[in-house]
């Protein structure tokens, strides 16, 4: 009798363990379950379905969010408080490596550099800047048709046809003409695909790649600018060279717009890209129907139409567009053998996506 319940008491403890076994087991394949990801699974169906339902659960959730915060908002004015301060966004840009090299506005060193470098007898008006455009030696057919809408963007700038003359010998004659500075439109395969600008007498020189050119033409609605000087827009030129790079850019518009025209030159600098746009604004006067009653409920009352003239701002693309990107900086004029860089943008430099330097 004794073994028979000795082996029971053994069957019936090898059946617990079993049991948690068991259970330790649906456990963790609960676990697995929930861990898997979509690039888990092998089957296209399955993980694309898998895909789907986390994209919903991550779009439900947002929205629940953003309905919490929308309500908070409007109890707190409710209740005359502050409302929650909203969270700023994670980007790129705000999430850049730290650089020693930003500008800050209590920087005496860069002020003082600003007054004593090339561009400061243009930028303080001390003479009007004169622009020589001209191309590389073997031009295409599209260069033309921009080199043409430059010359209505960039005032005082005038057009010379490259010919077989070396570009060393362009800049003394530009020299001898009181030009300030030269513009060379790099093309390739019929197509403009670089900027060389050189400032004169003393330089610097700067060569970009130049993409994603549109021109005016094949821009929808576009305007036609006047001859007005326009007002230039610089953005978000932050670190010490791209300061300078900008006043580069600077140097070649009058620093006297004329507000009469509407016109309106951007430079917009975003991740190391300067994104060129041209624009005119237009105001225009609509006129916006409402209906004036006596009294709210009164049923006899007759609402009475009245016009008012609202005036609305506009802007107009004028073109050309096209994007920038800065491959190396020089000082002094254009020279390939001797010329010392100031910098020079190469692939080992981009290690990171957050890593910028204008």
């Amino acid at each position: 009798m004794g073994a028979k319940r000795k082996k029971s008491e053994g069957k019936e403890l090898l059946n617990e363990g079993e049991k948690e076994n068991d259970k330790n087991n649906e456990n963790i394949s609960k676990k697995m379950k929930k861990e898997i990801l979509p690039s888990m699974i092998k089957n296209k169906e399955k993980r694309s379905a898998v895909h789907a339902k986390l994209k919903h659960q991550k779009k439900v959730e947002k929205r629940k969010k953003l309905k919490a915060r929308d309500a908070a908002e409007k109890r707190a004015l409710e209740l005359g408080e502050e409302p929650p301060a909203r969270k700023t966004p994670r980007t790129i840009e705000n999430t850049r490596e730290p650089d020693e090299t930003v500008c800050r506005p209590d920087d005496d060193e860069l002020f003082a550099g600003n007054d004593a470098d090339e561009f400061s007898s243009i930028l303080k008006q001390g003479c009007a800047p004169k622009i020589l455009i001209t191309t590389c030696r073997f031009n295409s057919s599209r260069g033309p048709a921009f080199i043409s809408e430059l010359l209505t963007v960039i005032p005082n700038s005038h057009y010379y046809k490259r010919g077989t003359y070396d570009l060393k010998k362009i800049i003394e004659y530009a020299k001898k003409k009181d030009f300030t500075s030269i513009i060379v439109v790099h093309t390739n395969r019929r197509e403009p695909d670089a900027l060389l600008i050189i400032g004169l007498p003393d330089g610097p020189t700067a060569h970009f790649k130049l993409s994603k050119l549109v021109l005016r033409k094949d821009i929808k609605n576009h305007g036609n600018p006047t001859g007005h000087i326009p007002e230039l827009v610089l953005n978000n030129f932050a670190t010490r060279l791209g300061h300078r790079v900008g006043r580069l850019i600077q140097s070649l518009f009058p620093q006297s717009p004329e507000f009469r025209g509407r016109r309106v030159v951007t430079f917009h600098n975003q991740r190391d890209f300067i994104f060129f746009r041209h624009h005119r604004y237009i105001f225009e006067t609509k006129e916006s129907k409402g209906s004036d009653a006596d009294g709210k409920k009164a049923k006899d009352a007759k609402s009475e139409k009245t016009s008012q003239q609202k005036v609305i701002t506009r802007l107009q693309e004028c073109g050309p567009r096209f994007t920038l990107k800065l491959v190396s900086l020089q000082h002094g004029t254009f020279d390939t053998k001797g010329g010392e860089f100031e910098w020079v943008h190469k692939p080992e430099m981009d290690t990171s996506r957050r890593r910028f330097f204008l």
